[in-house]
């Protein structure tokens, strides 16, 4: 048994993690989560209470992470700013969260030598061409393009820095994009379920044809938890699930799941420096630590998506207003 400490624990793809490993290992968690708008506690709600401790905190706050870094035997670090329209607005929260979060974890393992996962994004890498069959790999040059992905290229650089200067017992992994349980209606795919749910029309940036490839949280979470067992100090690996799909194919399926013509969508606006593709070589983790996805069929993984949003309205109702307000302000 291990005693972990989840920063951002209550967010998606954190609480995602926080039910993967108490169902598959007999681990202790902390969960610390400063609770902003992303974060919800009721999704740890179904959560045995002798499995999981919650604090809610900022991982900004020096006192309160040492504390709790000393506690604990490993550190996974998911807790971000991660809304790409948001750090557009106000970068300044991704700065704090991402960047200064991320030095106050670091020195406080290095005082008490606790082993650090570090979660990232392949936003780090920029874009793709459309037509490019490359996909990024570990050693893909950064290119971030928005605050958000800057602010996170910033801590994985300070996460290497520290394993190399002090030793810290460190690895990163860069994901691509999550669906799945407890995601924020903010964000795309539940957007749109819960829009057609709800009997309103789906909302498409540009012409659609912007590529990510996405993964189910869960086999997001079966990589960390493989990575925390068995990667290598200092490495980097790539996740990802060969899940390419553009974001029309993704609402077009969606629609047709859910009962719907496939063409009964709108579009909106572009949104600035949207990137164009992203795609995720993971050869490394599978090859090296021997990992595979659970949901390699898009489809099926989108679909229990979708039953697990029309059984959970009452997760998810109470911020739907709000974001929807918020989008209708800018015509999205």
């Amino acid at each position: 048994m291990m005693r972990l400490l989840v920063t951002g624990g209550a967010g998606f793809i954190g609480s995602n993690f926080v039910h993967h490993v108490v169902a598959h290992t007999d681990h202790h968690v902390t969960v610390l989560d400063a609770l902003t708008y992303a974060g919800n506690i009721n999704s740890l709600n179904d959560i045995p209470e002798d499995r999981i401790s919650f604090v809610e905190g900022d991982i900004t706050d020096e006192a309160v992470v040492d504390e709790l870094v000393a506690a604990a035997d490993a550190v996974v670090h998911y807790a971000a700013e991660s809304h790409n329209d948001n750090s557009l607005h106000d970068p300044r929260p991704f700065l704090d969260t991402n960047v200064v979060g991320t030095f106050v974890l670091l020195e406080a393992v290095r005082r008490h030598d606790v082993r650090f996962h570090h979660i990232s994004t392949d936003e780090v890498y920029g874009d793709l061409e459309l037509d490019d069959p490359a996909r990024f790999t570990e050693s893909t040059p950064y290119n971030p393009s928005s605050p958000y992905s800057s602010t996170k290229a910033g801590s994985d650089l300070l996460v290497r820095a520290w394993v190399r200067s002090f030793g810290v017992r460190a690895t990163i992994s860069n994901c691509s994009n999550n669906y799945g349980p407890y995601q924020h209606v903010e964000k795309f795919i539940p957007r749109q379920i819960t829009n057609i749910l709800r009997g309103q029309r789906p909302r498409l940036y540009g012409a659609g044809l912007n590529v990510r490839d996405w993964i189910h949280a869960d086999d997001h979470s079966s990589a960390v938890l493989t990575i925390l067992d068995r990667g290598s100090i200092g490495e980097t690996y790539l996740i990802g699930a060969d899940g390419e799909k553009n974001n029309r194919e993704v609402v077009e399926l969606l629609l047709t799941l859910m009962g719907q013509p496939h063409d009964a969508y709108d579009h909106v606006m572009d949104r600035p420096g949207h990137d164009l593709r992203y795609a995720i070589d993971s050869s490394k983790l599978r090859v090296e630590l021997g990992w595979e996805p659970k949901f390699r069929n898009f489809e099926a993984g989108l679909a229990s998506t979708v039953d697990w949003y029309r059984d959970n309205e009452q997760w998810w109702s109470p911020a739907k207003d709000a974001t929807e307000a918020f989008y209708a302000a800018k015509g999205q």
